[in-house]
């Protein structure tokens, strides 16, 4: 049965009625949201857990969080504690509710999450090429990857061959499911030189179509709003790139950056990615996109419609409340708050809405 999902309301649907101001013949005026950490949230995790990098985060229909835990731990700190699990649910307050993750079942590299309409979670692993669904408390119901598409209501393997060109998954970095119809859509091609496409299968795990965004190198990460844009992470040529829901280019969204220290020779190289992964806002018509830049180490904020950085926030790199250590996930939930989960720094921050 499909969990009951929460209407849309809160703190973020009065934020976005006050901010938009409509100015004749123009475009309208967006006042974003101010932003500033919750150094209290999560709370401490239980039996003493040792979180390993964490690839990302997603938010279900009642905001409680989801994070992937890769569990690259030294084994030296197990001596003071234990392994955290893959998956760990948090509720709005920040305490731990469920955790699950068979290890014979997910891959250790875990990449991104999404959580459906129906709370089932959604997970892609880079170097398996698996791409799988779970149940929100973690049975698995459905897989493409390894042998074929496997779904676990019957227990048979269906759907594209994978020895198909246009099924095998090789670094799927993130996804995203159509609440309407169902359809799947997979950024596959976290490591550079490996397929680099869009890919998208109906609800069947059966292949529809690809493309191939131009100039990446890694299809680091993906997302599709309600109007039917799909927004693509060009990770290291610092911009995204919107398409249509067929694969036809719309236009390039740049996400420049500058190293805070001149290089001596003048020349900058960006090593990290100013366009690592995006959420959008909440609102009816996701005025805003909020992108991981792991090269200024923080977090921007850019209006949808114009392309243009709005804002941002985030207090550099290192360990401090604030500030990042390799931001890798980003999610948004209901009320406006943005979750960030770094795999450097192995641990997730909440940022709210302060004016």
């Amino acid at each position: 049965m499909a969990r009951k999902r929460r209407p849309f309301v809160g703190r973020w649907a009065c934020v976005m009625l006050a901010a938009v101001v409509i100015a004749p013949a123009l475009h309208a005026q967006v006042t974003v949201p101010q932003y500033e950490v919750d150094p209290y949230w999560p709370k401490p995790l239980p039996d003493r857990w040792v979180l390993g990098g964490l690839a990302d985060v997603c938010v279900d229909g009642q905001d409680h969080v989801f994070i992937l835990n890769r569990q690259d731990v030294l084994e030296v700190n197990l001596n003071a504690g234990s392994l955290a699990p893959s998956i760990i649910e948090f509720d709005p307050a920040g305490n731990v509710v469920n955790s699950w993750g068979d290890p014979e079942l997910l891959d250790p590299r875990l990449h991104g999450c999404h959580v459906d309409r129906d709370d089932n979670v959604w997970i892609v692993s880079a170097p398996s090429g698996m791409v799988q669904k779970y149940s929100h408390d973690g049975d698995l119901l459905f897989q493409i990857g390894t042998k074929g598409v496997f779904d676990t209501s019957d227990g048979t393997v269906r759907g594209t061959p994978l020895n198909s060109d246009a099924a095998r998954f090789l670094t799927p970095a993130s996804i995203y499911v159509d609440p309407e119809n169902g359809d799947i859509y997979v950024a596959d091609g976290e490591a550079r030189g490996r397929n680099r496409r869009i890919a998208v299968m109906d609800r069947e795990g059966r292949f529809l179509r690809q493309w191939r965004p131009e100039g990446m190198e890694i299809v680091h990460c993906m997302t599709v709003a309600r109007d039917g844009l799909v927004y693509v992470c060009n990770r290291y040529n610092s911009r995204l790139q919107v398409y249509d829901q067929r694969g036809r280019f719309i236009r390039d969204i740049e996400v420049p950056w500058r190293p805070y220290t001149p290089p001596a020779d003048g020349v900058a190289r960006g090593t990290e990615g100013s366009a690592v992964s995006l959420a959008l806002s909440r609102d009816p018509n996701q005025t805003l996109m909020y992108v991981v830049n792991q090269d200024n180490a923080r977090i921007e904020i850019i209006d949808r419609q114009t392309g243009r950085i709005l804002s941002n926030f985030g207090g550099g790199v290192g360990h401090a409340p604030g500030q990042f250590d390799q931001p890798h996930g980003i999610a948004v939930d209901s009320e406006g708050s943005v979750y960030v989960t770094e795999n450097r720094g192995k641990r997730i921050q909440r940022f709210t809405i302060v004016r």
